[in-house]
């Protein structure tokens, strides 16, 4: 816990996997209303740093995508959890930090929290991975938990070979109309189309 508990916290807003400090912006608006500083963190290759191939726009050329280097190849959790900690070393100056962190930021966030315990006053985690047994998402993955996980329907989204590119690349922009129902019930049930 930071020693300065009475000033009003600061929200420090980690995205998950696929997102951006952009995501946030709604929450933003809303802290602020309610006299709340907030910072939303842009984890490495994210946001405006984001890799978006001429490949993967309009028309889509899914074979020189699936080829297409990765910039988040080498990104590593542990890359991610410091882009938060140097957030949290410089907001923590200003009063209470509360890391909050959504899909596979809760990753990092859990990552940051133990790096740096004394600046941090809570975490809280938004429909996002707290890994407690197993070292990252994918190892959980293999759990009974996760057999009627409806994410493995939508590995047809899948573009390339993750062993070779260093990531997961996967083709959101499909007009797949029965991919879109699968991905939609996957991660977006309760949203209109």
């Amino acid at each position: 816990m930071s020693s300065n508990t009475s000033a009003r916290p600061t929200f420090v807003l980690v995205h998950g996997s696929g997102s951006s400090s952009f995501m946030w912006a709604p929450i933003q608006r809303e802290l602020a209303l309610l006299g709340h500083r907030s910072y939303a963190v842009d984890l490495p290759g994210h946001g405006l740093d984001a890799q978006y191939p001429v490949a993967y726009q309009a028309p889509q050329d899914l074979d020189a995508w699936a080829a297409e280097p990765s910039t988040l190849a080498g990104v590593t959790l542990r890359d991610n959890a410091d882009v938060v900690v140097d957030v949290v070393r410089r907001v923590a100056e200003h009063g209470p930090v509360v890391l909050v962190g959504a899909s596979l930021g809760g990753t990092a966030i859990s990552v940051a929290g133990n790096l740096v315990p004394d600046l941090v006053d809570r975490l809280v985690y938004i429909s996002a991975w707290s890994c407690v047994e197993r070292a990252n998402p994918i190892e959980y993955f293999g759990e009974p938990e996760f057999a009627d996980n409806l994410l493995g329907t939508v590995s047809a989204l899948s573009v390339g070979d993750p062993a070779t590119l260093g990531v997961g690349r996967a083709n959101y922009r499909t007009a797949d109309p029965e991919l879109l129902a699968a991905l939609k019930a996957a991660v977006a049930a309760d949203l209109t189309d």
